[in-house]
């Protein structure tokens, strides 16, 4: 019996002329994709057509082997991570991570209970009270890594979450995300720019130059290529 892949990109075609972007390429259930390339590359276009926030000119994106091109973001099954973490200031952090489980915060006491289990999970036990304005970035960050797994959604969409938290911190948010995503058994699409970050997280990478994808390979060796000049320039940049 075959299986559809957890997320597809057929023949995905967005913008017009030198802007715009062409993607096709499908992931399995639970893989961690990596998202590289130069900036201006096309990366957070590739995440907002999967997210809902852009629509497609031509081409299909499937979830599960359902077209899902005419979904708004919240029916899509999906939970996202922005670099800037996206939390309503005016409200406190319960009730951030409550929206993420229904905009219309109708949550009974399991999905409250739900809520306080995420903030655990992130180190933030007590802190649901606080307003986001009284917390560090990287607790912010935390905050948003709790409402994605409170959310427990098939597909986990980062950009560039870890950016700017400092090494030490990054690296724990990384772990603490590889772990959210072992226990929901999400599959993940993660941009950044930083080629250590991808060796340790990604089982493959999608390295995008120019709005199309220059290579689809496993993360293993990557980095070692010698045929991908996009690739050797950009690493002569990054580094």
């Amino acid at each position: 019996m075959t299986h559809d892949p957890a997320i597809a990109f057929d023949g995905i075609v967005y913008g017009i002329g030198d802007l715009s972007a062409k993607f096709s390429f499908q992931r399995e259930a639970g893989t961690v994709t990596a998202i590289l390339g130069p900036s201006g590359a096309g990366k957070s276009t590739l995440l907002n057509l999967a997210a809902g926030f852009l629509t497609p000119d031509t081409g299909r994106i499937l979830l599960n082997g359902k077209m899902i091109n005419n979904l708004a973001p919240s029916e899509r099954g999906i939970s996202m991570v922005f670099q800037d973490n996206n939390l309503f200031a005016h409200l406190n952090i319960r009730t951030n991570i409550g929206l993420g489980l229904d905009p219309s915060l109708r949550l009974d006491a399991s999905a409250w209970s739900q809520v306080e289990t995420a903030l655990e999970r992130v180190g933030l036990a007590g802190f649901g009270k606080r307003m986001p304005g009284t917390l560090s970035g990287g607790e912010r960050q935390r905050v948003a890594l709790a409402r994605a797994f409170a959310r427990r959604r098939p597909l986990l969409l980062l950009d560039e979450p870890f950016d700017g938290l400092g090494p030490g911190l990054a690296a724990d948010m990384m772990g603490l995300m590889l772990e959210i995503r072992a226990e929901v058994g999400a599959t993940v699409l993660m941009v950044t720019h930083d080629p250590d970050e991808a060796r340790a997280a990604a089982d493959e990478i999608l390295f995008i130059a120019k709005g199309r994808i220059a290579a689809d390979a496993p993360a293993a060796g990557f980095f070692e290529r010698q045929d991908l000049p996009d690739l050797q320039a950009y690493l002569g940049s990054a580094s």
